[in-house]
């Protein structure tokens, strides 16, 4: 069948001091089967890493320097605006992907107009045969609590079956052109964490559906054991779980939710860290939480931001 029958699609990852990571994406996309896709690799800035090798060894896919660190939402926003696909997908760095991967997102897309956003099913690198992710439950309104179906099980087909989902995973989501125009860009105010949550809510909000096609495989290199912590993940953990709170929640259940993230769960927070004696920890949960006492007036004037 020739191109024009297949939608173009405009992959979108973030480079940042991860050259040689990034460079293992690209190489694994150079295998893909689907025959119209462009590939555009935002660096953000990087510092630590020289970002000029993927344009010499990938000449055919598009880097593009931002002169500041943008954050996960700034970056893929500058490479959204820079894209011209009919469907945006937006692609971890730390991922490799199954050379059919594109084709099953694209049919359902072109087959449902009601989907907003698609997500595959994603296993993990280092042991590929354990489940990352095959959907989401409901967010509770109150804590942000959720749970991803399938996590860490063994893939033995019992997730093979495609169907809605809460929302899908910020490694590896599509979202068509014309939804993007409704809702608008990743909101930039996060930086970095839930901005993905923010945006699915936006889309669902708008009337379309979330997906899980699991006949789309990617391999996520997030390792199986609990993720490393640092005061910089926490703080950004810290304050976006309350902006999510303050921006998508609305009256008795965004009180609830302020009052159970702002009070209660930075509270029992800082005491876990202070009895470990993580005083930076401490540091960032407090700093996280007070960032929302000064910027009150910011985020009410500019929502969408």
């Amino acid at each position: 069948m020739p191109h024009p029958d297949y939608p173009k699609v405009s992959i979108i990852t973030i480079n940042f001091n991860q050259t040689e990571v990034t460079c293992q994406l690209l190489t694994s996309l150079q295998k893909v089967t689907y025959p119209n896709f462009e590939v555009i690799i935002v660096d953000n800035a990087s510092v630590k890493d020289d970002p000029d090798p993927i344009s010499t060894r990938f000449p055919e896919f598009q880097l593009v320097k931002s002169p500041v660190n943008l954050g996960f939402a700034g970056g893929n926003n500058l490479g959204i605006l820079r894209s011209v696909g009919s469907y945006i997908l937006l692609l971890n760095n730390d991922t490799e992907v199954d050379p059919g991967f594109l084709e099953p997102l694209v049919q359902r897309l072109e087959a449902d107009s009601s989907i907003g956003m698609i997500g595959p099913k994603i296993r993990f690198h280092h042991s590929p045969e354990i489940i990352q992710f095959a959907g989401y439950s409901p967010m509770s309104g109150i804590t942000l609590r959720q749970h991803l179906t399938g996590y860490r099980q063994k893939d033995t087909g019992q997730f093979d079956e495609p169907g809605e989902t809460y929302a899908t995973h910020g490694a590896a989501m599509m979202v068509p052109r014309r939804v993007i125009e409704k809702v608008g860009l990743m909101a930039e105010q996060y930086f970095l964490y839930y901005e993905e949550h923010d945006w699915c809510h936006r889309i669902r909000k708008a009337g379309f559906r979330a997906w899980y096609e699991p006949d789309s495989l990617v391999f996520h290199k997030e390792s199986i054991s609990t993720g490393k912590d640092s005061p910089f993940k926490t703080y950004y953990l810290t304050r976006n779980r309350i902006l999510f709170a303050r921006r998508n929640f609305r009256g008795g259940e965004k009180l609830l939710s302020l009052i159970y993230l702002g009070l209660i769960v930075t509270l029992k927070d800082s005491v876990t860290y202070l009895v470990k004696g993580q005083f930076k920890w401490v540091k960032s949960v407090i700093k996280g939480a007070i960032w929302h006492l000064t910027h009150f007036r910011k985020l009410k004037t500019n929502p969408g931001l």
